[in-house]
């Protein structure tokens, strides 16, 4: 059957039909846009920080006091708004802010600027910026940087508590110092988390007084949740996480009768455990006494002879490491573990 052409007159039947107006005009094409859209992210702690913004390009054109002017509130990009997104509290240049998603802006002068965070973040440019709307105003000075054509933001220089966050364009960056309390914020998810299913058993209240204990805070609340896992079963890890808080908290006799406590319940794993958190610790010498005490009382595991060994060859004590890997050699069945034995033991002599 021959196709007939579609006349303008039958497509504006048809699309009359379908309830789509003629006086609307033709949908737009998707087509790429000039300055495109780029996300940079980064992960602090347990706070999730992310930059989305649109890239244009200098283009041979003169920027600062050009195409940017000065004295005018600038989007910091192009298009729609530059919007921050962090997931927790942070502070930024020290000026503390709530989670949320915020409206970068940038009043540029000849001298300093001023960096603009804005509670709307869902507007085009900055066009209908109000300063009603700011959550933060602050001081930036700009720094001499390599050329960069298209503008990009950097998340630079990561630690456990913060990032730096760059604007860079042409020959011009901002540094911005974006910090979070990463003690505070886990605490608050842990103690949100520990009211969902992990309340249900001793390891997760464990866990939590745990993490308290390690980074030493909230060490009240970590007591209350470490008595929580004892209520629940009373075992070698938990009494040793009491133990620990309450030798942190200055009670070093409660500590010692909880230790000894701990030590009857122990198992071989519990106390080759022990065993290699006081090596990571720089313990050596209480580490071996620990692995020492474990090899002779399960004198048929080749793991506590091979642990014992590793802590040895820590210490530098070479005859003793390949006495205890020897032993182990003897012990063990696994054909891989043998392997790395032997090798260990070679590399030593």
């Amino acid at each position: 059957m021959k196709r007939l052409p579609i006349t303008a007159a039958a497509l504006a039947i048809g699309l009359a039909a379908a309830g789509t107006s003629v006086a609307q005009g033709p949908p737009p094409l998707v087509l790429p846009e000039a300055s495109q859209k780029a996300t940079v992210t980064q992960t602090v702690g347990l706070t999730e920080i992310s930059i989305t913004y649109h890239r244009p390009g200098v283009n041979k054109r003169a920027v600062w006091g050009g195409l940017v002017p000065y004295n005018e509130v600038w989007r910091a990009g192009a298009n729609e708004n530059t919007v921050l997104s962090v997931s927790t509290p942070f502070s930024i240049n020290g000026k503390t802010l709530p989670a949320g998603k915020y409206g970068v802006h940038v009043l540029p002068t000849e001298r300093e600027w001023t960096l603009i965070l804005s509670n709307q973040s869902n507007a085009w440019g900055s066009f209908s910026y109000d300063q009603k709307e700011d959550a933060l105003r602050l001081a930036v000075t700009p720094q001499a940087a390599e050329f960069q054509e298209r503008l990009q933001y950097t998340l630079d220089d990561p630690t456990d508590s913060s990032v730096i966050a760059h604007l860079r364009w042409e020959k011009m960056k901002i540094p911005l110092k974006i910090q979070i309390d990463v003690p505070n914020v886990v605490f608050e998810s842990v103690r949100d988390q520990m009211r969902g299913l992990p309340r249900f058993f001793w390891q997760g209240w464990n866990q939590a007084a745990g993490w308290c204990l390690r980074n030493d805070t909230h060490l009240d609340e970590a007591l209350k949740w470490s008595d929580e896992s004892l209520k629940m079963q009373e075992n070698y890890q938990n009494l040793r996480t009491k133990a620990a808080i309450l030798e942190k908290k200055g009670d070093a006799v409660a500590a010692a009768a909880l230790r000894e406590k701990a030590q009857k319940l122990a198992t071989e794993v519990d106390v080759n455990l022990q065993g290699y958190q006081l090596l990571q610790a720089g313990k050596t010498d209480e580490a071996i006494d620990v692995f020492r005490r474990n090899a002779k009382e399960h004198p048929a595991s080749w793991n506590v002879h091979d642990s014992l060994a590793e802590a040895l060859a820590t210490k530098g004590d070479k005859a003793g490491a390949i006495a205890s890997y020897s032993k182990a050699l003897e012990l063990v069945k696994d054909d891989t573990q043998k392997k790395r034995i032997q090798a260990t033991i070679g590399r030593l002599r």
